[in-house]
């Protein structure tokens, strides 16, 4: 019963992954911007953006993205924070 457990939720486990949108386009004012949901799935774990709870899409606005969210994440691990780095028109 153990094995079937474990292997049922391993399943979910890469299901929930697999399901994942590669990228994610967010209007902007001054260009969209797109979030390649791919390669920060390879450098993060799922809970440092979606947090404990289940993996699901994140409501993105300016104050969020400009913050915590994104630039904050950027500027610690080396990624774009200028402003045409991410808004592309």
């Amino acid at each position: 019963m153990k094995k079937i457990f474990a292997a049922v939720a391993l399943t979910l486990a890469f299901a929930v992954t697999a399901m994942a949108a590669d990228s994610v386009v967010y209007p902007a004012k001054n260009g969209n911007v797109t979030f390649n949901h791919k390669a920060h799935q390879g450098k993060n774990e799922c809970k440092v953006c979606h947090g404990d709870g289940a993996p699901a899409k994140i409501a993105i606005n300016k104050d969020a993205a400009h913050g915590k969210a994104c630039k904050e994440c950027h500027a610690a691990k080396g990624g774009p924070t200028k402003c045409g780095d991410c808004h592309k028109k």
